[in-house]
């Protein structure tokens, strides 16, 4: 039988320390314990106990170890020789105010004064393991008996048993409720947890200092004013477009302020710029934000088709845009036009989108694309010349999130984002997926994530929660819960491209293979910034994206 030691793993600062507890811990019993390097800081100093014995029914003894060689000079001075010049020592007065240090904070408890509990016996010894010390050894503070030399080793234990049976005999000796009360009072109240959200907090204001950092770009971009920025998932395109709309709305670089859009496809990243800019002082804010079918409605063309028909948002519309911004005042037109997601936009898209500019031919006209997440079965490039630049840096995701969707990314990038948990698959078939990724949200709420920093994903069939929300609530209402601070959100990869969430599980459902099954994959597994799981079936994930991503995503497979 042995004590028990804590922590189970200390560290020590000399081999003595380290040799003195392990002697002990086999030798005490099994309901004794041993404490290991007990700091304490009270009002007069800081103290350290090398070890605090405690034993029920017998006593608490706090221990000062001392290792080299250990004399006692004529006049009752201490010194410890080994390793370095001869230096004073004081181990029995060291031992004595830790003690008292000890046994006042465990008095002051509220943990002990509301028991009631009385004082029990507390004592102090010394050990020197490699010094001898002579049977007659006695000090006015230190008797024989409470020093113990070389020759006291083999009984170690026995003799701290003595030692508290000599000591404070006026006071109870503690029981087994005492000692765990004790130990648990001297491990400390209330610790600290590991929290996921301060970690990724953490990462997140990293993020945010590089990508401002990155936003150092739009300088050279100043005299530019068609030019188109690439970039992979992650790289911060969303961030540096709603910077460059804020600059030219301002002005900068010796520049006039100017009459911006700020536009995109998709409903939710249209309702997180308006969110976004919501906040900003009026001469920062541009002069729209939002969807190129929101322009149209400000230019006087009405909308009553649903988004499945692809005939009247593809050619209808931008033929009635295009007919309508003829007859806009040259005061409502823009001096630059910014698109965000770029690649979502329909070919015939940008005829009317330069009719809104009020230089067809000079004004600014500022794209940001990536042709990777091509999840729509259309892609239109505008009919002028642009400038490429290209961000190959990925800021936003962590390390290892960023390299699972590596191979898919449109370039080799630089991962920025930090270090975060491992990437996480859990093999399920296409039917069960579902199912597996609820109960993976579970425990992702279980791990501490709020539910509002928490996402399903889906690259099939929508969620059945996504599905009742939309019926509900409406396309509109439906994304507005994507910034509820009490829910996790329910979404789909066709509608979350440039959105992110903190923690997504991504399901990958997809009952059969369609042509834009690899986008959707690659915009599903970067739209986690710091815990990314993904629920679906190995071989089926093997035939959209290849055999590099399934052997990144499966070195942590459950």
């Amino acid at each position: 039988m042995a004590a028990r030691l804590i922590p189970a793993e200390p560290v020590f600062a000399s081999n003595a320390e380290q040799e003195v507890c392990e002697r002990l811990v086999g030798q005490l019993g099994d309901a004794d314990v041993v404490l290991a390097n007990r700091r304490l800081t009270d009002h007069e100093q800081d103290h350290e106990a090398d070890l605090v014995v405690l034993m029920p029914g017998v006593g608490i003894v706090v221990v000062e170890v001392k290792g080299g060689s250990v004399k006692v000079d004529g006049q009752g001075r201490w010194w410890q020789y080994g390793g370095r010049a001869p230096r004073t020592i004081d181990p029995v007065n060291q031992a004595r105010k830790v003690k008292h240090a000890l046994r006042t904070y465990v008095q002051h408890d509220p943990r002990w004064r509301d028991s009631s509990l009385t004082r029990v016996r507390w004592a102090h010894a010394v050990v020197t393991p490699y010094s001898t010390v002579p049977d007659d050894f006695a000090q006015p503070d230190c008797p024989r008996s409470m020093i113990h030399g070389k020759a006291d080793q083999a009984h170690l234990a026995a003799r701290l048993r003595e030692v508290a049976a000599t000591q404070e005999t006026n006071y109870r000796v503690p029981d087994q409720d005492d000692v765990d009360l004790v130990v648990e009072i001297l491990s400390g109240r209330n610790p600290m947890q590991r929290e996921v959200m301060a970690e990724a907090d953490d990462r997140e204001a990293r993020a945010d200092r590089l990508t401002q950092e990155q936003a150092m770009i739009l300088r050279v971009t100043r005299l530019l004013h068609r030019v188109e920025v690439r970039g992979g998932a992650g790289s911060g395109k969303t961030v540096l477009a709603m910077a460059q709309a804020k600059q030219l709305t301002r002005g900068f670089g010796g520049q006039p302020p100017q009459r911006v859009a700020l536009l995109c496809y998709s409903i939710g990243l249209g309702e997180w710029f308006k969110r976004a800019f919501a906040g900003e002082a009026r001469k920062a804010r541009p002069a729209f934000v939002g969807r190129f079918e929101d322009l149209a409605k400000e230019w006087g063309v009405e909308i009553t088709a649903d988004r499945n028909q692809s005939e009247f948002w593809e050619k209808e519309l931008p033929a009635q845009a295009a007919r309508a911004v003829a007859q806009v005042p040259e005061g409502k037109k823009f001096d630059a036009i910014i698109v965000d997601e770029a690649q979502d936009f329909a070919e015939d898209w940008w005829a009317p989108l330069l009719g809104g500019l009020r230089d067809p031919e000079e004004g600014g006209l500022y794209v940001y694309s990536d042709e990777n997440q091509k999840v729509f079965e259309r892609f239109g490039r505008p009919p002028v010349e642009l400038v490429p630049l290209v961000l190959d840096h990925n800021l936003r995701n962590t390390r290892q999130i960023a390299e699972s969707f590596g191979p898919l990314a449109p370039m080799r990038m630089r991962a920025l984002g930090g270090e975060g948990p491992d990437v996480e698959f859990v093999q399920a078939s296409d039917g069960d997926a579902l199912g597996v990724a609820d109960d993976e949200v579970e425990k992702l709420l279980d791990d501490g994530w709020p539910p509002e920093h928490v996402a399903l994903i889906t690259t099939g069939n929508r969620h059945p929660e996504q599905n009742s929300r939309q019926a509900a609530l409406g396309q509109e209402g439906y994304w507005h819960t994507f910034w509820d601070t009490d829910d996790v959100f329910y979404g789909h990869v066709l509608g979350c491209k440039g959105l992110e969430r903190r923690a997504v599980v991504l399901c990958v459902n997809d009952r059969k293979p369609h042509d834009r099954a690899r986008e959707r994959l690659y915009v599903g597994l970067s739209r986690a910034t710091d815990k990314l799981v993904v629920v679906g079936d190995a071989e089926r994930i093997r035939e959209t994206a290849g055999e590099e991503l399934v052997r990144r995503l499966l070195r942590s497979a459950r």
